[in-house]
Parts: structure tokens; C-alpha cells; sequence
């Protein structure tokens, strides 16, 4: 299973990616291991705000629907629109391919709170 170092975790297993104040958001390979083939991808509008752990859309997956917990406060700036129309890229590369949105961070502090790779290793028991 893969763990990138160069990102942050949630204990709800979304991910983000930081370049200045813009953050890249997904769900983990454990989510999506865990969750098997994601089917569907319901995502929020550009421009609408999210605190830190409110859902900011769901994946559907042949047997179960999840809800995604945002992991920084923010504003949507970009949706994956190819996920949407193809969720297969969750699937198969979460981490580059089946990102899911972007956000303009509003506190750079919540990062703080987030897991790194080896954190979030311990947390799935990997």
C-alpha cells in the first residue's frame, strides 16, 4: 500500500497536498481499498466554503456510499471534472490522477493537526 510522504492525512482518510495555499484534496488507497471500486464521486461547487471536517462530497463504491470529510477549511477552487464523468483514477492512483478537489486554504494552521505518512500508517494498522 502506498503512503507518499510529501502529503498530510486525516484520521477520516482524505489527503492534501500543499503549494503555498492551495491544497489538493483525495482519498486515501486504504479508503479506497477499504471501500472497493469507487463508482461514483459526488462533488461540491467551485467557490463554496468548508470547515475543517465538514463533508465536502461523497464516493460511491459497489456496495457502499462514504461521505468525504474535508481536512482544511477553504474554498473550492477546482474539481477533478474527470473523475466525475470517470471515477477510475480513484481507483488506480488515488494520490496523482484521482485527486478531487482543489481549495484555497484559509488557515494554514489546521495542517498542523494532520497526520504525516508514518502517522497515518499507525492509524490503518499498515
Amino acid at each position: 500500500m502506498n503512503f507518499p510522504e510529501n502529503i498530510k492525512y486525516s484520521k477520516e482518510h482524505t489527503w492534501v497536498s500543499i503549494e503555498g495555499n492551495i491544497g489538493t484534496i483525495g482519498i486515501t488507497e486504504f479508503a479506497q481499498s477499504e471501500l472497493g471500486e469507487i463508482v461514483y464521486v459526488d462533488m461540491p461547487r467551485v467557490g463554496q466554503s468548508f470547515k475543517k471536517d465538514e463533508v465536502f462530497g461523497s464516493v460511491e463504491a459497489v456496495k457502499t456510499t462514504s461521505d468525504l470529510i474535508i481536512p482544511v477549511s477553504g474554498i473550492v477552487k477546482e474539481i477533478n471534472s474527470n473523475v466525475v464523468k470517470d471515477p477510475s483514477p480513484v481507483n488506480s492512483d488515488s494520490y496523482k490522477d484521482g485527486w478531487l478537489i482543489k481549495i484555497e486554504i484559509s488557515d494554514l494552521n489546521e495542517v498542523t493537526g494532520l497526520l504525516s505518512s508514518s502517522g497515518y500508517k499507525d492509524l490503518t494498522g499498515n
